[in-house]
């Protein structure tokens, strides 16, 4: 597939991010690269934690919270292999092709392969290298699986949208260990709680872990074990009162995990990333096959408009937080912008592992933002570069362009209306326009999207009659 030629602007990026700082770099000499537990939650909303005011009860994670750095302003994109693609890869998702929705069950496509990702350079550094959870960058084909693209270890799904106790996806088991098959009983939160445990408990210490731990939770279906669900009698909703439970559930193995690295002496040198892959979805149409017409879309995000698919501030900035005893004031709070691609650079800058040898970064070292209190690297968020729409942020001003006909520009200002209610495009065309050249720059450097193309493909073949139409409507369908 053709790609476009990267801008010098980017390319100075690239530069910007592979020279080592000072403050990686006294990391690095003092023999402290750290151990690595990037906890992903998979739909959660941005206020469903204690820490931002919740019900929903949350202590082991509000416990990271307060003994570490809150990250307020931290930016995914708006859905789940988007999102996981930019962690990976430090890179955009409309660089390579993944910027539009995520790969569906019927999907054949994959992060592709040319992209140098995050547990390839830290297995490069000599770190001990293990997903436990949900993968969602590939499963057709071998070459995009975990195990293939720089991971030592897999256990979990390699879709994610599964039942929590069958394990299976539109009738299909998706529980894997090693890439092999799994049959297996059990909750799958609990699960990988369980399997997160026993590695810590069998990895060898002389040698840095990275464990990418990815649950399911609280992604619909809305399941879970009746005991979680007693603890919420209160919450009238159905949907919203297992929901709760499935969040206590995904803390409580987060707890479990923490202990885990307490019991091994881990803990004091382990930099712990708490994030939701996206925000918590508040359509119907992203809750899969839940039925919603006798309760609600259960999450919240808070101040933030609208949730999970969006480009507004509730489908991208999510509940964040990093934790490291000894490297990281407690109580600290980041409210400046940072995004999921930056934890690329940052992770291997603390980690002297190289990011040379891949494609430039859009991702900025944010160590000295995180622990030492300096302004974000940061000046620009790009929410989404999509053929149809885009959102870019520069400094406080938010621009959200639909492209479909018909047309619509929203601009916002999100110093004095974060909670993007006020379009104020009209007052301030100069504004617009800049940032509507920046996102069509984006766009020149675009793939298309592998969502879009295959779709058209498969579309393409029903009409003239090589495949039966309900086959396609099928493959089509099975996306979120």
């Amino acid at each position: 597939m053709k790609r476009h030629i990267v801008s010098r602007w980017l390319l100075l990026v690239g530069m910007i991010v592979v020279a080592p700082a000072v403050s990686r770099a006294a990391t690095k000499d003092a023999g402290s690269r750290p151990n690595v537990v990037y906890v992903l939650a998979d739909d959660l909303g941005w206020k469903d934690v204690g820490f931002h005011g919740s019900d929903i009860q949350t202590p082991h994670i509000d416990s990271l919270a307060k003994g570490g750095a809150r990250l307020e302003q931290f930016y995914t994109q708006p859905m789940c292999t988007p999102s996981r693609a930019a962690l990976m890869t430090g890179r955009y998702p409309h660089r390579y092709g993944l910027q539009t929705a995520v790969i569906p069950s019927a999907g054949t496509y994959g992060l592709p392969t040319d992209e140098r990702l995050l547990p390839q350079s830290l297995a490069e550094a000599g770190y001990q290298t293990s997903i436990v959870g949900k993968w969602h960058l590939g499963h057709a084909d071998k070459k995009y699986w975990p195990q293939s693209r720089g991971f030592d270890r897999q256990y979990g799904a390699l879709l994610g949208e599964i039942d929590y106790y069958t394990h299976s996806a539109h009738g299909v088991v998706d529980w894997f260990r090693e890439g092999e098959p799994l049959d297996e009983k059990g909750y799958a939160t609990q699960l990988i709680g369980d399997e997160a445990v026993k590695q810590i408990g069998a990895h060898d210490t002389s040698k840095p872990l990275f464990l990418y731990l990815t649950f399911t939770a609280p992604h619909a279906p809305y399941q879970a074990p009746q005991e979680y669900v007693d603890r919420y009698g209160s919450i009238a909703d159905t949907n919203r009162r297992t929901y709760a439970a499935m969040v206590t559930a995904l803390d409580d193995q987060i707890g479990r995990v923490v202990k885990a690295l307490e019991d091994r002496k881990m803990r004091e040198n382990t930099l712990i990333v708490f994030a939701s892959d996206n925000g918590g979805p508040r359509d119907p149409k992203f809750t899969g096959e839940v039925d919603t017409s006798g309760g609600t879309t259960p999450a919240d995000n808070g101040p933030w408009r609208e949730g999970k698919g969006t480009l507004y501030e509730g489908g991208t900035r999510v509940v964040s937080l990093v934790n490291w005893p000894g490297h990281i004031a407690a109580g600290t709070v980041v409210d400046q912008p940072l995004h999921q691609v930056d934890m690329y650079p940052t992770l291997a800058g603390l980690a002297g592992a190289s990011t040379a040898g891949g494609k430039p970064l859009d991702g900025l070292d944010a160590w000295d933002t995180i622990a030492a209190g300096k302004p974000s690297p940061r000046t620009e968020v790009v929410y989404g570069i999509e053929p149809f729409r885009a959102a870019v942020r520069k400094g406080n001003w938010k621009l959200v362009w639909w492209a479909l006909l018909p047309s619509r520009v929203e601009l916002y200002d999100l110093a004095r209306d974060p909670g993007e209610k006020a379009n104020v495009a009209s007052a301030n065309p100069e504004i617009v326009k800049e940032l509507q050249a920046r996102a069509e720059s984006l766009a020149k450097e675009s793939a298309p999207p592998f969502f879009l193309t295959q779709a058209a493909g498969i579309a393409k073949e029903a009409y003239f009659g090589s495949v039966a139409i309900p086959g396609a409507a099928k493959a089509i369908e099975a996306a979120p």
